[in-house]
C-alpha cells in the first residue's frame, strides 16, 4: 500500500497539492474570519493536522530513501551552504511544508488576534495577504494596525 500511496504522492505533485491546498484556508482567513466556517477549519488544528501529516510522511519517505538528515545541519555553517541544501529537492519541500504551515499559523493568529480586539476584516486583509507571501512583514505590518485598536503598545501577549 506505501508503494502505491508513493507512486502518486510524488515530490512534485506534494508540492502542487501543498501549494494550492492552503489557499481555501487564506481565502478564508481574509474574507470570512468571523464565520463558523473559519473557526472550524482555518483557525482551528486542522490545517495543521494536515500539514503535519505531510511533513511526517515526508520525512518518513526520505528516511526509507537514504536521505542524510544530518547534512540539514549544514545551513548553521554559512550562506552558501546553505545554497547548496536548496538544491536538494528533499529539503526544499520540507522547507516548503514548513513555510507554508508557519505563514497559515500567522495568519489564523492574526484573525483570533483581530477579533479579540474588534479589528474590522478589512483593515485585516492586507497584512494577511503580507503574511501569505512574507510573514514577518504581515505581522508587522497587522501589530502597527493593532496599536490603534487596542490603544496601547504590547510586547508581550
Amino acid at each position: 500500500m506505501f508503494e502505491q500511496i508513493s507512486a502518486f504522492f510524488t515530490i512534485e505533485m506534494i508540492y502542487l497539492w501543498l501549494s494550492f491546498g492552503v489557499i481555501p484556508f487564506w481565502f478564508i482567513l481574509i474574507f470570512f474570519p468571523q464565520s463558523k466556517v473559519c473557526g472550524l477549519l482555518a483557525t482551528s488544528i486542522f490545517p495543521f493536522l494536515i500539514l503535519g501529516t505531510v511533513y511526517v510522511y515526508l520525512i518518513y519517505y526520505f528516511f526509507n530513501t537514504g536521505y542524510d538528515f544530518l547534512e540539514n545541519f549544514e545551513l548553521y555553517l554559512g550562506i552558501y551552504n546553505l545554497a547548496n541544501l536548496f538544491e536538494n529537492e528533499a529539503f526544499l519541500i520540507l522547507i516548503w511544508t514548513h513555510f507554508l504551515a508557519m505563514n497559515l499559523f500567522c495568519g489564523a493568529w492574526i484573525v483570533r488576534d483581530s477579533q479579540k480586539y474588534f479589528i474590522s476584516k478589512y483593515f485585516n486583509a492586507i497584512p494577511l495577504i503580507i503574511t501569505y507571501f512574507v510573514g514577518p512583514v504581515g505581522i508587522v505590518i497587522y501589530w502597527i494596525i493593532r496599536i490603534f485598536f487596542a490603544k496601547k503598545i504590547s510586547l508581550f501577549d
